[in-house]
């Protein structure tokens, strides 16, 4: 049997209206699906709701893959989709796939000669990247930083020194209620000359987008960035 098809669709960053940052094609796929591969399946089912795909959310079939999913349990997601049945692979906010776990059912699929297809949507780490004035044409997503000391710290001399000797920007990201440590630690720990941008709450109204050398954010006051999604770049 031929498998069906995998789409990949992105999902608003934020609470927004969803075909402000969604193209108004994206409904007509949802709207075709019956599967769904989701982080959460509250989360996503409001999401659709949201969308007005114009069918019965109860209708629709969900299979969660977060970080509790086992390896061994992956194939199990795919199977309606290794037999023929199209589905589509959501993340909770942005894109899936990066800073994602659906990478891997993804990584699956190709596997098994599954077609891939994704969808356009707003990803925080590119709109972060495209807004902070560092360099756009070499960059790397490195997740998030060691959480203890002295660990922590090495890391993050570890990336400020590729930023430097390869004009590489280096972006981040962290656990909202622990971001004013994480940018306490960068001005701590890096150059006076190495430049920070912070990218707080993307495409909401209360977005915040700063660049700034280390040695300027020093005399700033700190940002408001308790609880509050942010992507860090270091250049």
């Amino acid at each position: 049997m031929k498998p069906g098809k995998l789409y990949l669709l992105p999902t608003p960053i934020g609470e927004g209206a969803v075909y402000d940052v969604l193209p108004a094609k994206n409904r007509g796929v949802m709207a075709s699906l019956s599967y769904f591969i989701v982080e959460n399946v509250r989360t996503a089912r409001r999401f659709l709701s949201r969308a007005d795909i114009g069918r019965p959310i109860d209708t629709l079939r969900f299979a969660e893959l977060n970080e509790h999913t086992r390896p061994e349990e992956w194939k199990d997601l795919l199977a309606p989709v290794l037999n023929g049945e199209e589905a589509g692979l959501m993340s909770e906010a942005g894109v899936p796939g990066v800073a994602d776990p659906g990478a891997d059912v993804v990584a699956l699929a190709h596997r098994h000669g599954v077609e891939v297809i994704p969808l356009v949507g707003p990803s925080s780490i590119l709109l972060a990247m495209m807004a902070s004035g560092l360099n756009g044409q070499s960059f790397a997503f490195n997740g998030y930083l060691p959480v203890k000391q002295p660990d922590r710290g090495k890391a993050i001399r570890f990336f400020e020194k590729r930023a430097r000797s390869e004009h590489q920007s280096q972006a981040f990201i962290e656990a909202p209620y622990r971001n004013v440590k994480l940018f306490q630690d960068f001005l701590t720990l890096c150059g006076d000359q190495t430049r920070l941008c912070v990218a707080v709450d993307l495409l909401q109204p209360d977005q915040r987008i700063a660049t700034h050398s280390i040695a300027e954010w020093r005399k700033l006051p700190i940002p408001d960035l308790q609880k509050r999604p942010a992507i860090f770049i270091l250049g």
